[in-house]
Parts: C-alpha cells; sequence; structure tokens
C-alpha cells in the first residue's frame, strides 16, 4: 500500500533495530537490578535456613532465633526451611527469603547472581572460622593424602558443599590428586560420609573437620579410631546474608540483635538451641578466601 524509498526502508529498520536494543537493555536492567524498596515498617521478614542437617532439624533448631528477632524488630518474622538442597537453593534464586543462612558456596552465587550481602556469620564452639578436611581411619594404612590414589572417598552432601567437597577436593588437587585418580561418590551429609569411613565402606571421608567430634559421630563411634589425614587453614564460618535492597536501618538493626544475642541469657538460650555460641558480624571480603578455592576446584568465578 505503501511504497518507501530505500533511504526510507534503511531509516525505519535503523530505528526498529535502536527500540530493540533499548527495550533489550530496560528487560536486562529489570530482570538484573534490585527490586524497589518495600520494606514497611510492619511487613513481615521470611528467614531462609538451608537444611545443614536435615529440615526438620533446622527448623527445630532455629525458630528460636525467628521468634526472638520478631520481638526486637516488632514484626513478623517468618522462619522457612526445605526438604532438601535443591529446593533450598530455589527458594534463594527466587528471591523468597529475607535473611538467609547458607554455606559459603551459596553465598558467594548469591551475592554474585542474586544481589544478597553478608552480614553475620555463625561461632561454633568458640570458633567463627571452620575447616575443611578428609578424614580417615587410624589402621587403614593411610598416612598422607597421596595414599589415597585409587580409592574410594565419600563426599558429605554434593558437589555445592563448601567444606566437604570444595575444600576437600583443593586438598586432594594441592597433593597431586586429580579427578579420576580416586572414585569420588557422595553422602547425604558429612556425618554420613565419616560413619562409613569407620566402617570401611569407604578409605576417606570429606567433610569438615569439626564433624569429628560432633555428638551424633561421637555417640556412635569411638573417634580415636579416626584421624584427620589433612584440612585447610581456618577460614569464615558459615554466613547470614540479606537482600541488598533491605535499608540500611534495618539491615544494621537485624546485624546488631544477632551479633548482641551472646550479651543476655535470653539471647544465649536461643543461640543454644541453634548450636551457636555466638553470631558475629562479617563482610563480603571474608569470603574472597573462599572464591579462589572455589575457581581452583570448580572454575566457577565469583
Amino acid at each position: 500500500m505503501y511504497n518507501l524509498t530505500k533511504n526510507q526502508r534503511v531509516q525505519v529498520n535503523f530505528s526498529v533495530s535502536i527500540n530493540s536494543r533499548i527495550c533489550c537493555s530496560i528487560l536486562f536492567l529489570l530482570l538484573v537490578l534490585p527490586a524497589p524498596n518495600t520494606y514497611g515498617s510492619d511487613d513481615a521478614l521470611t528467614v531462609g535456613v538451608f537444611p545443614r542437617k536435615g529440615f526438620k532439624v533446622a527448623m527445630q533448631t532455629f525458630t528460636p532465633l525467628a521468634d526472638y528477632l520478631s520481638k526486637k524488630l516488632g514484626r513478623p518474622v517468618n522462619l522457612e526451611s526445605a526438604p532438601n538442597f535443591q529446593s533450598f537453593w530455589a527458594g534463594v534464586k527466587e528471591r523468597r527469603y529475607d535473611l538467609v543462612h547458607f554455606n559459603q558456596y551459596h553465598y558467594v552465587r548469591a551475592h554474585k547472581f542474586y544481589a544478597y550481602d553478608v552480614i553475620a556469620k555463625n561461632e561454633e564452639r568458640g570458633s567463627s572460622t571452620i575447616s575443611g578436611a578428609l578424614i580417615v581411619r587410624v589402621d587403614r594404612g593411610i598416612n598422607q593424602v597421596s595414599d589415597l590414589k585409587g580409592r574410594k572417598i565419600l563426599f558429605g552432601g554434593g558437589r555445592m558443599a563448601m567444606q566437604s567437597y570444595i575444600v576437600a577436593s583443593y586438598l586432594l588437587q594441592q597433593a597431586g590428586l586429580k579427578r579420576g585418580d580416586y572414585l569420588e561418590e557422595f553422602a547425604s551429609s558429612p556425618a554420613t560420609a565419616i560413619l562409613s569411613a569407620h566402617f570401611g565402606t569407604a578409605s576417606a571421608a570429606g567433610s569438615a573437620d569439626i564433624n569429628l567430634h560432633s555428638p551424633v559421630i561421637m555417640d556412635r563411634i569411638d573417634t580415636r579410631k579416626m584421624k584427620v589425614l589433612a584440612k585447610y587453614k581456618p577460614m569464615a564460618h558459615l554466613p547470614w546474608a540479606v537482600k541488598r535492597e533491605m535499608p540500611e536501618v534495618l539491615r544494621d538493626q537485624l546485624r546488631g540483635e544477632m551479633v548482641d544475642l551472646v550479651n543476655s541469657e535470653e539471647g544465649r538460650r536461643v543461640l543454644h538451641t541453634a548450636e551457636l555460641t555466638a553470631l558475629r558480624s562479617a563482610n563480603d571480603e571474608d569470603f574472597d578466601e573462599h572464591r579462589k578455592i572455589i575457581e581452583t576446584v570448580l572454575g566457577e568465578k565469583y
């Protein structure tokens, strides 16, 4: 119906191209940037806790913390966990949680891709650091990491387990062992991996060093028959992070209440139920060492 000249057609196509790029840029910004501040003074907060020791234990141990924060902040605080790590991580990706507790690998991914910023970290048994380790029986003739060549290693959790898999794999790499030099399998938890190494169904367990002396292990086996074959230097413990768009006043209030738990009898009861001795303030830089190890083992840069 309309006959356009060649120059007019070029102008139309150019305009369409520019408009398409503008629309794509706007869509990208909407997907990547945090949502506008929607935190009213009475709005509920959702706390997400990863199922480190299972869903039921997570809900039991952290419900008093959620109740305590609700009272201190003067707003509802709802606790959520998940039946498994995959479901929990789906909640992180959906940004369901205002305050979230997860492992160090979860955190650096969530910080980069889903706009979460750390405010605190665990202190357990008086230490706010934790070390990944390889654990073996003392009577298996395994005296150095290179002795694990050709043997089965059971890693507690999956490939997203910071201490039990990523750091443990780093220890193997530093000893000159690469994937394929040993049989790699996974247990449902670090405790299961340690028990398997004790009973001989695996030659070694990948776990945090502190798990060897946890009640669930010490109640089941004689830990004197086990040893830490190798462990990495202590690094920042499990983090707590908030959505980046959370107002600074609320973020500081949350951090303050969590860090102050250790200073009151009520707060110490909350910590005891959560199997913690304190919560300590933390910053993103505390997890730079984790980033280096993750890049070395998994090839992922955060």
